[in-house]
């Protein structure tokens, strides 16, 4: 079952910019890590987030080791810390793929 960790960043007024910025260095420390890096999406129309990240995982076993390793690293803890301070709202969403056709 493949699972996608959808993460919606939404800027504080005129820091957006810092925001993706920062999003990329948490895909840097992702590599790093010897993660796969995700996908960074930048909002260009309509509402929502002004930055999103997602990243599938083939089973529910590799996103766990996935966050374990995240949560492992001080880099990462420390660009989240970061993050936090750049953004008004945060949300993370996990999906799993129906694959029921």
């Amino acid at each position: 079952m493949t699972i996608i960790e959808a993460t919606n960043y939404f800027a504080k007024q005129g820091e957006a910019p810092a925001v993706l910025e920062q999003r990329r260095q948490a895909t840097a420390i992702r590599r790093e890590l010897g993660l796969e890096p995700g996908e960074i999406l930048v909002l260009r129309e309509g509402n929502g987030p002004d930055v999103r990240w997602e990243c599938r995982f083939p089973t529910r076993t590799a996103y766990e080791a996935d966050m374990a390793a995240r949560a492992g690293s001080d880099a990462f803890s420390q660009a989240r810390r970061v993050m936090h301070t750049l953004v008004d709202r945060f949300e993370r969403h996990v999906y799993e793929v129906d694959e029921s056709r």
